[in-house]
C-alpha cells in the first residue's frame, strides 16, 4: 500500500536528515518504524504526509507511492483525501473544543452527513471513555483520552493507511496497553493499516508484522517481528536486555556502539 523508494530528505536546503530511505507498508498489516530520537522516524511519517513544507524541509530525490500513485508532490489535504492520515507526537487536540467537535473536525473533507454520523458511533465504540466525555473540553481530558482522540479524529477521516507517531508517549503503562489493543482491533477488525513510530520497542514489536530499524537517517535493519525480538542488536540496543534475555542495567546499554555489520 505504502512504498518509500530510496528518499533523502533536508530541512533548510542544508541539513541532510534522511538518507535514502527504502520501506514497504503491505495493505492490512501494521509495520513499526524503530530508532533512537534524532534518527529520523518523525521526518519520514511526515515525507509521506505532505507535511515537511511548513518545517522548511523537502524531499530532494526519491518518491513516495500510495496505493501505486506518486504523493511526494501532493499537499496534506490531498494526501488525507487519498487515505492517509498523521497522529502527530504530543497528543495535539483543539483544546478548547469538545471532544465530539474535535472528532467532527477530523471528517471536514467529507460531506456525507449519513456517513459521518456512523463512524462518529464508531469511534465511540472503540473508545468508550469519548463517548463519555463527549461534551466536555478536549482540555480537561486526561493524557490517555486526548491520545485517544487524536486517533479517532484521525479514523473520522475514514483512512485506508494511519500513521502514528509515539502513541505512548508520556502514557502510564496501563494506558499504553489499551491502546495498542485497540490499534491491533482496528487493524484486524477494520482492516486499517498502521505505520507506527514508536520508542517502547517491546511493545511496537509485539503489535506489529514486521518492522524496520532506523539510525542516522538510514534502514539499518528490517525483518518480520519474530525475528526482530530474537536478534542480538535489537534485544541489547532496543530492549535492552542480554544473549539470555535477562535485563541490562542502564549503565550497560547507554554506551553501546552499533556492530559494524549494521553498516554495511
Amino acid at each position: 500500500m505504502l512504498k518509500l523508494n530510496s528518499i533523502e530528505v533536508v530541512y533548510d536546503r542544508a541539513v541532510l536528515v534522511l538518507r535514502g530511505i527504502s520501506l514497504e507498508v503491505p495493505e492490512q498489516r501494521i509495520v513499526t518504524l524503530l530508532g533512537s530520537n534524532g534518527a529520523g522516524k518523525s521526518t519520514t511519517l511526515k515525507a509521506v504526509s505532505g507535511l515537511l513544507k511548513p518545517e522548511r524541509g523537502e524531499i530532494i530525490t526519491g518518491s513516495v507511492e500510495f496505493a501505486g500513485e506518486r504523493i511526494d508532490h501532493r499537499g496534506p489535504e490531498e494526501i488525507v483525501k487519498l487515505g492517509v492520515t498523521l497522529v502527530m507526537e504530543g497528543r495535539r487536540v483543539f483544546q478548547d473544543l469538545t471532544a465530539e467537535e474535535n472528532l467532527r473536525a477530523g471528517a471536514h473533507t467529507r460531506r456525507n452527513g449519513a456517513e459521518i454520523k456512523r463512524d462518529l458511533e464508531l469511534v465511540y465504540e472503540y473508545f468508550p471513555k469519548l463517548g463519555e466525555r463527549r461534551t466536555l473540553k478536549a482540555g480537561y481530558l486526561s493524557g490517555g483520552e486526548q491520545q485517544m482522540l487524536a486517533i479517532g479524529r484521525a479514523l473520522m477521516a475514514r483512512p485506508r493507511l494511519i500513521l502514528l507517531d509515539e502513541p505512548s508517549l508520556g502514557l502510564a503503562p496501563l494506558l499504553v496497553e489499551e491502546i495498542f489493543q485497540i490499534i491491533q482491533r482496528l487493524n484486524q477488525e477494520e482492516k486499517l493499516t498502521v505505520l507506527l513510530v514508536e520508542q517502547n520497542a517491546a511493545m511496537a514489536l509485539a503489535v506489529a508484522q514486521y518492522g524496520y530499524v532506523m539510525e542516522n537517517g538510514r534502514i539499518v535493519l528490517d525483518g518480520e517481528t519474530t525475528s526482530l525480538r530474537a536478534n542480538a542488536d535489537v534485544k541489547e540496543f532496543y530492549l535492552g536486555l542480554t544473549e539470555v534475555g535477562k535485563r541490562k542495567s542502564y549503565r550497560d546499554i547507554k554506551h553501546y556502539r552499533r556492530r559494524k555489520r549494521w553498516l554495511s
